[in-house]
């Protein structure tokens, strides 16, 4: 659903939906010294599974691509998920 103009890449209402899992392990200090363009995230980290993005039932400020959660990949709730996303031909 196109509530909002979309982003850079043309994807429409990216945050808040749900805790976004990824693959890049928790290492908060990586970002204050990684690439600027495409970081590859950490090689290692406090956890293995990295929530990002906010969900619906979380304030303004963590409904951001940058706000990183680590848990355990075994941790499960209704704000946990993954994005679909649907490219044109």
């Amino acid at each position: 659903m196109d509530t909002f103009q979309p982003n850079a890449w043309g994807l429409y209402d990216m945050h808040g939906n749900v805790w976004e899992w990824c693959s890049d392990p928790l290492d908060p200090a990586y970002y204050a010294d990684s690439p600027a363009v495409d970081p590859r995230g950490p090689d290692s980290g406090e956890y293995r599974g990295v929530l990002r993005g906010g969900s619906w039932n979380n304030v303004p400020k963590y409904c951001r691509s940058a706000c990183r959660y680590g848990g355990p990949l075994t941790h499960r709730n209704d704000s946990i998920g993954c994005r679909v996303v649907l490219c044109p031909d």
